[in-house]
């Protein structure tokens, strides 16, 4: 008999981390499916503070992203639908981010600390750089998301960028889950 009792996740909204490390968690993976059915080129969740909106892109994330740990589904609803994860889970480049540290009192620091995101996120794909597929002007356009400071006009066009490269590269579309944007 297990007699290992489960920790409560206060303040966890890593879904790897939570399912690792035998946390209590209200399977919300059936909520995978209803994105599946019902495809938006754009889905925007709005719940209260508080709600899990944050753990669910976690979740999101390891299950579209390539490089996640599909073993942390087993036993959730979402492995009743072999069909869905065969096409669906681990398939797809995810970029994620979450503006929640934004706390800034000035446009300049909200600007950097926002560039400094996508810049880590950059580094996220660095093997990029090494890719067979991308062109040389692509991997430079890439290395500017690598630099440190990176200026306005680059970071402007910096997700879409990034999605266009990781979509020439793995030849599947990008899945882009943005956290705290407001």
């Amino acid at each position: 008999m297990d007699t290992e009792k489960k920790k409560l996740p206060i303040g966890i909204e890593n879904f790897e981390k939570l399912r690792k490390n035998n946390f209590y968690y209200v399977d919300k993976t059936g909520f995978i499916r209803e994105l599946l059915q019902n495809p938006a080129e754009v889905t925007l969740f709005t719940r209260p503070r508080r709600f899990g909106k944050s753990l669910n892109m976690s979740m999101l994330k390891c299950f579209f992203g390539m490089d996640g740990d599909k073993e942390i589904f087993q036993g959730l609803e979402i492995m009743e639908e072999p069909e869905l994860c065969r096409k669906y889970m681990g398939k797809f480049p995810v970029l994620s981010l979450s503006l929640k540290d934004i706390d800034a009192d000035s446009f300049e620091t909200a600007f950097a600390v926002a560039a400094r995101l996508v810049n880590k996120e950059a580094w996220d794909h660095y093997y990029l750089l090494g890719s067979g597929k991308l062109t040389q002007s692509e991997k430079q356009a890439f290395q500017e998301l690598l630099e440190k400071d990176m200026g306005k006009p680059v970071f402007c066009g910096s997700l879409a960028l990034l999605s266009r490269l990781l979509e020439k590269h793995h030849g599947q579309k990008v899945i882009r889950l943005i956290d705290e944007y407001d």
